[in-house]
């Protein structure tokens, strides 16, 4: 990989995520990046693209979450440093694969490097899973009660993760569709996952509420 771009990035791309909420601050950026590196490997890709996908997959948070897949995209666009190591056919690849990311996307992503960064982007450990949704009920959604919480983790869990759901699964050799399959398990056991939910509950009512989901 090019030192000089990764340079860039590392000093002035990734430090933007410190203003993010918790779930999207630079250890989550980071972890894209390595595991979109990680799948980038069975793919015949350009490990520099496939890297600033990663590092700029979220930067539109700046904006706000609703439309902050669009937002990344036009930061990427607009950013004339990256002429420096891209043409234009490639810097508008990566901002289709920016903006293809999301996982409520209408769409496919456009290219291979949208469909390693959606799928890298998919943390599915049910632990994380839980806890994200509940902390982000608590932060947005504070007149709630508790089982109001937990009727709105439900809801987020069978719209997004359940058979039907809007989440997509892109690369074959991910770990998420195990994960996938743990969480809903999970899922379908009431006691268990009422205990789960309990607990984390409990555990973030101790907490400042954290914007993440």
């Amino acid at each position: 990989m090019n030192p000089l771009l990764l340079s860039y990035i590392e000093s002035t791309i990734l430090p933007l995520y410190a203003s993010f909420d918790t779930a999207h601050r630079e250890d989550h950026v980071k972890e894209v990046i390595a595991r979109s590196m990680e799948l980038a490997q069975y793919y015949d890709v350009d490990e520099d693209m496939v890297y600033t996908v990663a590092a700029y997959h979220d930067t539109g948070l700046c904006q706000g979450r609703e439309y902050h897949h669009k937002e990344s995209a036009r930061i990427l666009l607009a950013d004339i440093c990256l002429r420096r190591w891209f043409n234009d056919s490639q810097i508008q690849t990566m901002a289709d694969a920016v903006e293809d990311h999301r996982a409520s996307s209408s769409h496919a992503p456009r290219s291979i490097y949208g469909c390693i960064v959606a799928e890298a982007d998919r943390l599915i450990d049910p632990m994380v899973v839980v806890r994200r949704t509940i902390q982000y009920g608590l932060s947005h959604y504070p007149q709630l009660d508790k089982e109001a919480h937990f009727q709105r983790t439900c809801m987020h869990i069978q719209e997004k993760y359940m058979e039907g759901g809007y989440l997509k699964l892109w690369i074959p050799q991910s770990p998420n569709a195990n994960q996938l399959a743990s969480l809903r398990s999970l899922f379908r056991n009431k006691t268990t996952f009422r205990q789960l939910f309990d607990n984390i509950y409990n555990e973030e009512c101790t907490l400042k509420p954290s914007d993440t989901i």
